[in-house]
């Protein structure tokens, strides 16, 4: 009883770490063991912000992609990054998300590069969250 106790809570753990949080501004948050990841949206700007900060620093590079590996794979790139708080702040800004929300909601894993540098987060539990995020972005009347 025990183990099937302790496999509950270590399969159920994952499905925990998205969370999504509806107020002036729309959040959906990751805290993974090895990265942080947020996503906002600011109805006062119009404008969405994924920040993914890992447990050891970026360094600077042209160009930054996201890899989102599963069923309804893609990769988007941008050289319209920040990167911010002595290198552990990674962030991109826009006024459309879809691509980005889409990836997150609809696969398995993410894969943030930037140089030759990778950082992987798992998606399990990302769908439900995400669609609390799109409700709150669509309820400030996006």
């Amino acid at each position: 009883m025990l183990r099937v106790l302790a496999i509950l809570l270590l399969t159920t753990s994952s499905a925990l770490a998205w969370e999504a949080r509806s107020g002036e501004v729309c959040e959906l948050t990751h805290d993974g063991t090895t990265v942080q990841v947020r996503v906002t949206y600011d109805p006062g700007v119009g404008e969405y912000a994924i920040a993914i900060s890992p447990d050891q620093p970026w360094s600077a590079a042209p160009l930054f992609a996201i890899r989102f590996d599963g069923p309804r794979g893609l990769t988007i790139s941008t050289d319209r990054h920040v990167i911010s708080d002595g290198g552990t702040t990674f962030t991109v800004t826009d006024r459309g998300f879809g691509n980005v929300l889409n990836g997150l909601e609809f696969n398995n894993r993410a894969t943030a590069l930037l140089g030759d540098r990778e950082v992987a987060f798992a998606l399990a539990g990302a769908g439900p969250a995400v669609r609390v995020f799109r409700a709150c972005t669509r309820a400030t009347g996006v």
